[in-house]
């Protein structure tokens, strides 16, 4: 058997392999006596004609459908020979073959590419301070006090503080109702910030049963469009938003707090854990950025795909029915997603490298502490939590990461900033 690997680019190979008759033989003597239990000749019980007499009339046939199961099987061989681990599907590109002489194959397939790791220690990154101030602490109050809030219906919305139930007909420019455009039950809450001004206008001192119509111009992309409704009331509720008193914090965080002083003090420490947790995602996903800039690899179009295809498989868990909307473009979104799959590619790759360089492997005791850490918070013991965390893959996979990370942040030279609005967070 004569093999030779071809190196189209650093991930595309192609495997030749020609077989001689003789290295042939075992394997067409595989496939006759498979067919052999298979076939019918007149004055023979199925399956128990000659082989024989099965090569003479049927031999050519079987050997030349037993190509592609023989190539297969000497494509794993070889793979297996050569440590050679190919992604996605391989596809065979040239097949020759004519009976009693040589046959000869080309297979081509992707690997992950071989690159130069470089230097990942040292990498500046800003890090975001934030400073939880007196107006960020007053609004956060005011949302939870608004999140406890009772709703008692009314007979007109005399201001924001109201949630009108409506029904939405759409029309057209003359103001005529669309069929099959009307949607029931929406939900208006006055005071939320994210409602349209003209609807939000058109609704005050709206009393039940009473229609008005609204014209207001929507934003999609690089083209505008107006929209005309008419809305229906059906119910209207007045907002009680509950005084900030010690009586409203005892009950609000059920008896954990007996003072508005100390609600506002648990409120702030919130804030801050949330700010503390944010800006250090946003820098160590800034610190992913920058170690990704430094490497320039072609990704194999199987890892796009399979990242892609992963996505979508995560969209249609997140949507009703598990299916995607009828007016989703498949093909439109793998175009869109397709830099965010090379960037996740090009870290999945990297990282693997440096766990590997650094050796961040997990130690039997290291598992061991994190079920005892847990196992109190879960109600279950150590023991069993252990046995567990062993067997877990992706437990392992995640603190292996959060190894990775640590080491990475510790390497890294950090520079704080003050954290202003106009700076972007990475959610």
């Amino acid at each position: 058997m004569d093999v030779s690997i071809i190196d189209i680019s650093n991930i595309v190979k192609e495997l030749h392999v020609t077989l001689s008759p003789e290295d042939l033989k075992p394997h067409f003597e595989k496939a006759y006596k498979k067919e052999q239990a298979k076939i019918e000749i007149k004055g023979f019980r199925k399956g128990k004609a000659p082989l024989d007499m099965v090569k003479r009339i049927y031999g050519e046939s079987i050997e030349y459908d037993a190509l592609d199961d023989i190539a297969n099987d000497v494509f794993k061989q070889v793979l297996t020979e050569r440590n050679i681990y190919p992604l996605g599907d391989p596809s065979m590109t040239d097949i020759t073959f004519k009976h009693g002489e040589p046959f000869s194959f080309t297979i081509k397939y992707e690997v992950q590419p071989e690159f130069e790791l470089m230097e990942y220690k040292g990498v500046a990154v800003d890090k975001l301070v934030h400073t939880v101030d007196e107006d960020e602490l007053e609004d956060e109050i005011e949302r939870l006090r608004k999140a406890n809030s009772t709703l008692t219906e009314v007979q007109k919305a005399e201001d924001d503080e109201h949630i009108v139930t409506v029904d939405i007909q759409e029309l057209d420019d003359s103001g005529s109702p669309l069929i099959g455009k009307k949607s029931t039950g929406g939900r208006i809450y006055l005071a939320d910030d994210s409602i349209f001004h003209e609807v939000r206008y058109t609704l005050q001192n709206i009393s039940p049963n009473e229609s008005r119509r609204v014209t207001f111009e929507v934003e999609h992309g690089d083209h505008k469009h107006l929209n005309n409704w008419e809305l229906t009331a059906t119910k209207i509720e007045k907002v009680n938003v509950p005084e900030l008193t010690d009586e409203f914090v005892q009950k609000a965080t059920r008896l954990k707090v007996d003072t508005v002083a100390q609600f506002r003090e648990n409120v702030k420490l919130d804030l801050e854990k949330y700010w503390t947790e944010t800006t250090d995602r946003y820098m160590k996903d800034a610190l992913v950025g920058e170690i990704v800039k430094l490497h320039d690899m072609e990704i194999p179009q199987a890892m796009i795909k399979g990242l892609t295809d992963a996505k979508i498989d995560e969209l249609k868990e997140q949507s009703p029915g598990k299916k995607m909307p009828d007016d989703f473009d498949e093909k439109k979104f793998r175009e869109s997603y397709r830099p965010v799959a090379i960037y996740s590619a090009k870290w999945f790759l990297i990282r693997d490298k440096i766990i590997e360089k650094e050796q961040l492997q997990l130690s039997d005791a290291e598992l061991e502490q994190k079920a005892e850490e847990d196992a109190p918070k879960m109600s279950i013991s150590k023991e069993r939590l252990i046995a567990f965390y062993k067997t877990s893959d992706a437990l392992k996979d995640k603190m292996v990461y959060d190894k990775l990370m640590n080491f990475l942040v510790s390497h890294a030279v950090i520079t704080e900033k003050i954290h202003e609005e106009t700076d972007e967070l990475i959610s």
